[in-house]
């Protein structure tokens, strides 16, 4: 009899879903990855840091929050991966970093082998289409602490600048132009209040909505949209030295995620009338009863990431990242003086600069 698989973890399901996902984690692996899937640790070949004169390591980590509630009820898991990789990945090339390498953790209920390899084929994907290597993880199997069919996922990364290419508050100036990037929808963030309208309206993951043209839950379940590597290539471009900041927009919204990234004394005003936000949102805003304004802090209401670049090269940039997938384009600029009433200044523990939201939405 074997006594840990009675206690409630099946071994040998864990090794079958190492079987099943070996093939697109392997597909992540560059020269510099040593050692295959299935070692204690990771491997990667540091020798490639030497072509930097002053190389700066850039880490973070992250989950996808309660998302992954909506993914459980409708038994789709090939797409929270994504979310995963865009929440790591996306703020390591804020700082102008190109991520390396990633790893993934997956806590479980039961391991269904079929199911956490769609979650890990997701990751992988992402991980190719962001130029990371997948170099290991861990599926750890939680029986009694948490559901057989409940999971959660969390993940961290590494990426390498150089020092004298470091994006961030310190080379923004006043003049310069702040640039909107789309996002694919509500990205990962803002879930648990997503879920308490959906609940409190009474409709079920599988209702159809007119305005989203597919299903409740399929629309919130689109992935979050990968930034990394259309602004890596602008990063490595012609363009590359007048992008000075980046603000990836996650928890906290909009004008927060911006106000972290800009120079104490520093005022933005976002034009919200220079976008429109995405019916998945407008939606979810009428079923709650409430403004769009409201959720600005939850939310990121079609914004997914803001560049804060010269003005003189802001419409070039612009064109780039659209033509590579991105819509782009012009929010806002920096200019000098004391925190406008309504502002938000810095956020996260970070005394930045000062913005708000002006204007009405357009429609």
């Amino acid at each position: 009899m074997d006594r840990y698989a009675a206690s409630g973890v099946d071994t040998v399901a864990g090794d079958t879903a190492v079987e099943l996902m070996k093939r697109s984690v392997a597909a992540t692996h560059g020269p510099q990855v040593l050692g295959g899937v299935g070692g204690f640790a990771g491997l990667w070949d540091a020798s490639a840091l030497t072509r930097y004169r002053k190389p700066v390591l850039a880490t973070s980590t992250d989950g996808v929050g309660t998302k992954i509630a909506i993914a459980q009820a409708l038994g789709k898991h090939d797409t929270i991966g994504q979310d995963l990789v865009g929440m790591v990945v996306d703020d390591i090339v804020v700082v102008g970093a190109a991520p390396l390498f990633m790893t993934d953790y997956i806590a479980c209920g039961r391991v269904v082998p079929e199911r956490i390899a769609a979650i890990v084929d997701g990751v992988a994907r992402a991980c190719a289409a962001t130029r990371t290597a997948l170099v290991g993880g861990e599926t750890a199997e939680h029986p009694d602490l948490m559901a057989p069919d409940d999971y959660d996922v969390a993940g961290a990364a590494v990426g390498v600048v150089e020092a004298d290419r470091l994006l961030g508050a310190d080379r923004v100036r006043q003049g310069d132009a702040v640039l909107a990037l789309a996002s694919s929808g509500l990205h990962s963030n803002g879930y648990s209040l997503v879920r308490r309208i959906v609940r409190d309206a009474g409709l079920r993951y599988d209702t159809r909505i007119a305005d989203y043209g597919t299903s409740l839950g399929e629309a919130l379940l689109e992935p979050t949209r990968l930034y990394t590597a259309a602004l890596l290539d602008v990063l490595d471009g012609p363009d590359g030295d007048a992008v000075h900041a980046l603000g990836h927009v996650t928890g906290g919204g909009l004008a927060a995620n911006l106000a972290r990234v800009l120079p104490r004394g520093s005022t933005v005003d976002v034009d919200r009338s220079t976008w429109t936000p995405a019916p998945v949102f407008t939606v979810l805003a009428e079923l709650g009863g409430f403004p769009l304004e409201e959720v600005e802090g939850a939310w990121n209401l079609g914004v997914g990431m803001f560049a804060v670049v010269e003005d003189a090269a802001a419409d070039r940039i612009a064109s780039a990242l659209t033509a590579a997938g991105i819509r782009t384009w012009r929010a806002g600029a920096v200019a000098t003086g004391d925190a406008p009433e309504g502002s938000v200044q810095g956020a996260k523990g970070v005394d930045g600069g000062a913005v708000r939201l002006v204007g009405a939405y357009a429609r």
